[in-house]
């Protein structure tokens, strides 16, 4: 039989009659003859509600502490999909991600898969059983319980299915597939039916909530197929494409086309320039505390002696110890900017000219939006404007480069 993974998102598993769908869904795949792990997130709002509780308990939560309370929520989900495929005939088991050999390294909360050491979980399927696996969480090589920071169980199902070597992984949520932009802010945003890996990473990275940029990458360097489907839909047939979305190696498109807009809005803006007289420090001292206290930036601009970092705030559970600590050492020359947002364009070869530059600039100054900071790279095109109006941006941005026509450069 082939192998297949599919990972289902926590809306799809959010209450009991859910959990029974998606049951009965993983029921139909089995009667088409394929061997399934299946690969599960929190029930609903649970990650956020356990969240809050430890922040009522402490305001900066012990990361190693906060890892053992987040991770209860998948076992549950995790558990009562095994039970209600059992409920259909099934013959379900399942695993934590530390039982199905998800190893990561040692960075509580934002942990990256090193390896997997899928044994259980072949043997399992080896004896007709379907897998269940609770996502977002592995452990380390010191038997530290770890979680894989917002969407993590993304990466744990397309690791899972490089590991068991799976025909393809498909990730399945609330929509049906990847959008042009996000089609509660955009009425007009279109599926894109085939992405390439880079497309999808950028995206993701510049806000896009479909897939996670660690799975993309993990998926690129495996080529795993990744379909992003609603869990509403039929099961892939001989065109996967047309209900959903396929990541996979494809040839590129032309370059400097866009394929997406995406934003963020949960961010923290750090400019930092050391100060003359008083206490000055090397950009890279910054660079090392923030590091100190596990903060990955998304973008860097080095220009002279300064530094300017956008920092998500998905993943940063600390944050006020982290001002604090940059006050403390670095006094006035670190300042931290909350008011800002970032949008973002994606396509191949984006940045080819600079026409992409120039059209988006002057779409969102003729609106009166004043521009903090533009970042280019091969894929992308960010500009941090007021946070307010990020919407307004999205909506902008979409209609100047994927709804009209591309105007040639004067």
């Amino acid at each position: 039989m082939s192998i297949v993974v599919q990972k289902y998102g926590g809306s799809s598993v959010a209450d009991v009659s859910r959990i029974k769908q998606v049951a009965d869904r993983v029921m139909r795949t089995r009667r088409e003859g394929h061997d399934l792990v299946v690969v599960v997130s929190a029930m609903g709002d649970t990650t956020d509600d356990l969240l809050g509780l430890a922040k009522q308990v402490s305001p900066n939560p012990n990361r190693r502490e906060l890892d053992m309370l987040l991770t209860a929520g998948e076992r549950i989900s995790m558990a009562l999909l095994s039970m209600a495929i059992r409920e259909l005939g099934g013959d379900a088991i399942s695993f934590t991600g530390s039982q199905s050999g998800i190893i990561t390294n040692d960075r509580h909360v934002d942990a990256r898969i090193i390896e997997v050491r899928p044994f259980r979980v072949q043997d399992e399927l080896a004896r007709g059983k379907i897998v269940v696996i609770a996502g977002y969480q592995g452990v380390s090589y010191r038997r530290e319980v770890t979680t894989l920071g917002r969407g993590g169980s993304d990466t744990t199902a397309v690791a899972m299915a490089a590991a068991v070597g799976a025909d393809y992984c498909e990730i399945c949520s609330d929509v049906d597939g990847v959008y042009t932009a996000d089609p509660r802010v955009v009425p007009a945003a279109r599926r894109i039916g085939t992405l390439s890996y880079e497309e999808t990473q950028e995206l993701a990275e510049s806000g896009a909530r479909v897939l996670n940029a660690q799975a993309v990458e993990f998926a690129k360097e495996q080529g795993i197929a990744i379909y992003a489907r609603a869990t509403s839909s039929p099961l892939p047939g001989s065109d996967p494409s047309a209900d959903g979305s396929v990541v996979r190696r494809h040839p590129p498109r032309m370059p400097g086309a866009v394929v997406g807009v995406a934003s963020e809005r949960d961010v923290l803006v750090l400019h930092a320039v050391p100060e003359r007289p008083a206490r000055p420090f090397a950009l890279q001292d910054v660079l090392a505390l923030l590091d100190e206290h596990h903060v990955a930036g998304k973008q860097l601009h080095v220009s002279g002696e300064r530094l300017t970092l956008v920092i998500s705030r998905e993943n940063l559970h600390e944050e006020a110890r982290v001002r604090d600590a940059l006050a403390a050492r670095f006094g006035q020359g670190v300042r931290i900017s909350d008011t800002l947002g970032a949008i973002s364009v994606v396509g191949t070869g984006i940045n080819a000219s600079f026409d992409n530059v120039r059209r988006g600039t002057e779409a969102l100054g003729a609106q009166g939006m004043s521009i903090d900071g533009i970042a280019t790279s091969s894929f992308r095109i960010t500009w941090m404007i007021d946070r307010s109006r990020l919407d307004e941006a999205v909506r902008l941005l979409h209609v100047t480069f994927i709804e009209q026509p591309r105007q040639p450069a004067p």
